[in-house]
C-alpha cells in the first residue's frame, strides 16, 4: 500500500525482442545527399590498413565475454559459442557481400554505390574494435541509427566518444540519429547515453516453479485465430493515450507476425473469469544472445484489467503452457517502462543487459 493519493501507473506492454547483432538483411533507408565515393569496401580499406577482419567465431567469442555472469551459467559455453557464431554470420556477410549490399542499396539508397551499406570493423583504441552497421527502427526510413553489433571487448565509458566519432565518419551521410551499443551492465552505467530496451530472461523451470499462488480467475487459453486482434489494438491505444511516451517503447505486432505465433501454437489469450483480457505470445529463437529460448513477441492487457498485479502471474502461466523443447524465456522491455520491468523481475526473470543510445550530431548541410 502507498500513501500517495494516486497509484503508480500499471506496467505497459512488453516490447518485442530483436537480437542485438542479427538484423534483417534489408533495412529501409531514407538517405540524404551522400558522398559515397569516400566509403571504401572493407576488403580494400580495412584489410589494407592492417586491421584485418574477424570471423563469425571470433565475434562470437567477443560477444560471449560481454554477457551477464548470471546468463553465463545457464548455457554451456560451447553451445552458446555455436549459437552466437550463427548469429554473427550476418555481420560477416554485411561486411563485404555485394549481393546483400546491392539489394539494400537499390531498395533503401537508390543511386548510391553499394559500398554505402557495408558494415565497418573499426579500431577505436589500442584494445578495442567496433562493428558498425546501418539500421532503421522497425524498418522506418525516417528513423536511421547505427548499431554497434559487436565489440572486441566489453563496453567501457572511454569507448563511447571514439565509437560515436567512427559511426559519424562512416555513416554520417545517412543521417543516423544515434549509435546503439550493448552492455550487460545496469541501464544507468554510462553517462551521456539514453535508455533503450533491456533483456529480461530466466530459465523456464524457474518461472514455472513460482511460489506465489496464481489468482483463480486468471487463465490462459491457446489462441486459434486473431479474432480478438481489434481488442488488442484498442488496449494499446488506451495505454498510449494514458502514457504518451509508450508508443515509442512498444506497439502491437503486425497481424502477419502474430499469425505465425498462432500457427506455432504460441499465442495465448489471457482470460479473467472467462472473459478476454489480453494476449501473450512468443516465438522460438535459438540465436538470441546465444541462448536457446522462447522470445516474447507480445504481451498486452486490456485497460480494465491493468493495475491488478496480474503481470507476474501471466508469466508463470505462460511458462507452464509453453512446450518443453526450449529451456529459457527472453523478452525486451524499455528501460523507462519501470512497471513492466518490475513485473518481469517479480516473476523471476533477470535483467541480463541491454542496449543504450548515444546521440550522434546532426550532419551539417553542404555549403
Amino acid at each position: 500500500m502507498t500513501n500517495s493519493s494516486a497509484p503508480p501507473p500499471p506496467p505497459a506492454p512488453e516490447a518485442r525482442t530483436t537480437p542485438p547483432s542479427n538484423p534483417p538483411p534489408a533495412d529501409p533507408a531514407s538517405p540524404p545527399d551522400a558522398q559515397p565515393a569516400q566509403v571504401a569496401s572493407p576488403s580494400q580499406a580495412q584489410v589494407a590498413s592492417g586491421s584485418g577482419l574477424p570471423t563469425a567465431r571470433e565475434l562470437a567469442e567477443f560477444s560471449l565475454a560481454a554477457q551477464h555472469p548470471v546468463s553465463r551459467g545457464w548455457v554451456p559455453d560451447d553451445l552458446r559459442l555455436e549459437l552466437l557464431t550463427n548469429q554473427h554470420e550476418l555481420d560477416i556477410d554485411l561486411l563485404a557481400d555485394p549481393e546483400i549490399a546491392a539489394m539494400r542499396t537499390e531498395r533503401f539508397a537508390p543511386g548510391q554505390p553499394i559500398e554505402i551499406m557495408f558494415n565497418q570493423w573499426v579500431p577505436i583504441s589500442a584494445d578495442q574494435h567496433v562493428m558498425l552497421s546501418m539500421r532503421y527502427e522497425d524498418g522506418d526510413p525516417t528513423k536511421p541509427f547505427v548499431d554497434a553489433s559487436a565489440l572486441r571487448r566489453p563496453l567501457q565509458q572511454a569507448d563511447l566518444r571514439p565509437a560515436a566519432d567512427a559511426a559519424s565518419k562512416h555513416f554520417g551521410s545517412l543521417s543516423p540519429t544515434y549509435l546503439r551499443l550493448w552492455s550487460s551492465e545496469p541501464a544507468d552505467s554510462f553517462p551521456e547515453t539514453l535508455p533503450d530496451k533491456r533483456f529480461l530472461a530466466a530459465p523456464l523451470d524457474v518461472l514455472r516453479a513460482a511460489h506465489t499462488p496464481v489468482p483463480a480467475e486468471l487463465t490462459l487459453v491457446r489462441a486459434r485465430s486473431l479474432s480478438n486482434y481489434p481488442l488488442a489494438q484498442a488496449a494499446y491505444d488506451a495505454v498510449d493515450a494514458a502514457h504518451p511516451d509508450h508508443s515509442e517503447q512498444a506497439h502491437l505486432q503486425h497481424r502477419d507476425k502474430l499469425e505465425d505465433t498462432v500457427e506455432e501454437g504460441l499465442l495465448f489469450e489471457v482470460m479473467v473469469d472467462g472473459t478476454w483480457a489480453g494476449y501473450i505470445a512468443a516465438m522460438r529463437d535459438s540465436q538470441n544472445l546465444g541462448i536457446p529460448a522462447y522470445t516474447v513477441q507480445e504481451v498486452i492487457l486490456a485497460a480494465e484489467y491493468r493495475g491488478r498485479g496480474y503481470g507476474r502471474h501471466i508469466t508463470t502461466l505462460f511458462a507452464r503452457a509453453l512446450p518443453i523443447d526450449l529451456d529459457f524465456l527472453i523478452g525486451t522491455i524499455h528501460a523507462n517502462n519501470r512497471g513492466a520491468i518490475t513485473a518481469a523481475l517479480t516473476s523471476g526473470r533477470t535483467d541480463i543487459g541491454g542496449w543504450l543510445q548515444l546521440p550522434l550530431p546532426t550532419p551539417k548541410p553542404p555549403a
